[in-house]
């Protein structure tokens, strides 16, 4: 079996990175055709299982209002990637850390825990003998002493990064990359709720 695990907010990091540079307007996060773009890049590799694993929001007191937008946000994400045939893991939370930028206080919501959850899923498929080979749609290094494991306990580890600024450790510690090209990114926006599940 062939499991494919993406670190979601690391993801959607390189993707808007993407946009950014590109001067494009992104869609929605819940617009874009995630389906159609992993199906592309991973042409020919029959992957058994997609995980897209986020951290859980809660209400911050202090931004409360800011809190349920990203609540809402979450939800409609959720959403979608189900109806394109991901499974949603949300593992850990996001908090809220003060933090002095430009002489101001501002609160800054980090995620927690998505990282460690994606580490012991890998090496349980492996050691269970779940999986033979996973795709990992991640480019925090972080995972590197997980990857490590698994390879050392008989499991193939891809790792699935961008073409800009691709994480060289894990380049290193895989058994192959596959990079998602720039041109790959831009194709799949603006779908809206209309995927072709049957790529």
């Amino acid at each position: 079996m062939t499991i494919l695990a993406i670190d979601g907010e690391n993801f959607k990091g390189k993707i808007e990175d993407v946009f950014e540079a590109s001067g494009i307007t992104r869609p929605a996060w819940h617009e874009y055709d995630y389906h159609g773009l992993i199906a592309k890049v991973l042409a020919g590799i029959p992957v058994d299982r997609r995980l897209f694993y986020f951290a859980r929001i809660k209400e911050h007191t202090e931004t409360r209002d800011k809190s349920r937008q990203l609540i809402g946000e979450q939800r409609l994400l959720k959403t979608s990637l189900e109806r394109q045939g991901f499974e949603v893991i949300l593992s850990g939370r996001v908090r809220g850390q003060e933090q002095v930028i430009s002489g101001k206080k501002v609160i800054v919501f980090r995620e927690k825990g998505v990282d460690v959850r994606i580490a012991v899923d890998m090496v349980s498929w492996t050691c269970d003998r779940v999986a033979e080979r996973i795709v990992l749609g991640s480019s925090d290094s972080d995972l590197q002493p997980a990857v490590r494991e698994v390879r050392k306990r008989g499991g193939e580890v891809v790792y699935l990064g961008f073409e800009d600024q691709p994480n060289k450790g894990l380049t290193y510690t895989t058994n192959r990359s596959i990079l998602i090209r720039n041109s790959e990114v831009l194709e799949h926006r603006g779908k809206g709720t209309l995927f072709n599940l049957a790529a």
